[in-house]
């Protein structure tokens, strides 16, 4: 793990992404047709600070909150809007976020014009005061980071996060091409890297990465993962078996799969109690 760039750039790549992602897209704009859902719903004034809303297909007990990858830097939420119905189907509300991009806003500002997500995400799910549905965030990459952020802010009606393949300690980056844009300095990368200010209590965490990953990112979730655990908050830890970063949500949005059984487990037990 000497090499940062190789470690969180080169040797996180694989040629079948090109594959996946097309096939991810294919898939999202089936979602988007066999619906019910709503896009591009905003909850800023931000260009970038807009949602959509899968709505459940039976009677709802919680909202699945995700943030999508892309260091920080790209991506769309459109791309993922294939995760969606699996989750519906089990009685889930899905909003998939997209954010503000760095260079255009700092990391701080980043993080702060996503958690405004979060009342225009619970208005549209219809509830409020004592009858809000739990709030299950989740994010893969850049998002996991995120989705943690937010979680550390203790709101109650956060149920759960579920952290896919992310980064909580972001002092390696500022070795890596990644900060030409992220612009991030040694404090700024303390102050934004959530490992480093968990408490407690806080929500479960379900905490998940490829076992074809690089040994940067697998030691980022079991680092994450033991300093959850360690200020006494529940966390699980899994490593997927034969998924690199993006297969991953292969895993995470297929009924059958390890990983997404695992999540409904998650998601259901923390909704009912």
């Amino acid at each position: 793990m000497d090499d940062p760039q190789f470690q969180y750039v080169e040797g996180q790549s694989r040629a079948s992404f090109t594959p996946l992602l097309a096939a991810f897209e294919a898939e999202s704009a089936v979602a988007v047709a066999t619906g019910p859902c709503v896009l591009d719903q905003r909850y800023g004034s931000l260009e970038r600070q807009t949602f959509d809303f899968f709505a459940a297909r039976q009677d709802p007990r919680g909202t699945l909150v995700y943030f999508h990858a892309g260091y920080w830097q790209s991506r769309d939420k459109a791309t993922f809007r294939f995760i969606a119905p699996a989750f519906t189907a089990i009685g889930l509300h899905v909003a998939l976020v997209n954010y503000p991009l760095c260079p255009t806003v700092s990391l701080p500002a980043l993080v702060e014009a996503a958690t405004a997500c979060l009342p225009a995400i619970r208005r549209r799910a219809g509830s409020g005061g004592a009858d809000r549905l739990p709030l299950f965030l989740s994010g893969h990459s850049a998002g996991a980071h995120i989705a943690a952020e937010i979680t550390l802010s203790g709101a109650p009606d956060i149920a759960g996060l579920v952290a896919l393949s992310g980064i909580y300690d972001l002092a390696p980056l500022l070795a890596t091409t990644l900060n030409q844009k992220l612009r991030l300095d040694p404090p700024v990368a303390a102050a934004c890297s959530p490992v480093h200010r968990i408490g407690a209590p806080l929500a479960p965490a379900l905490v998940a990465v490829g076992e074809e990953e690089t040994p940067a990112f697998i030691a980022q979730s079991r680092r994450f993962h033991a300093a959850w655990e360690k200020a006494g908050n529940p966390s699980d830890l899994h490593v997927v078996p034969q998924a690199d970063h993006f297969s991953l949500l292969r895993q995470f949005s297929s009924p059958g799969s390890a990983l997404f059984d695992q999540a409904c487990v998650f998601m259901g037990r923390e909704a009912h109690s």
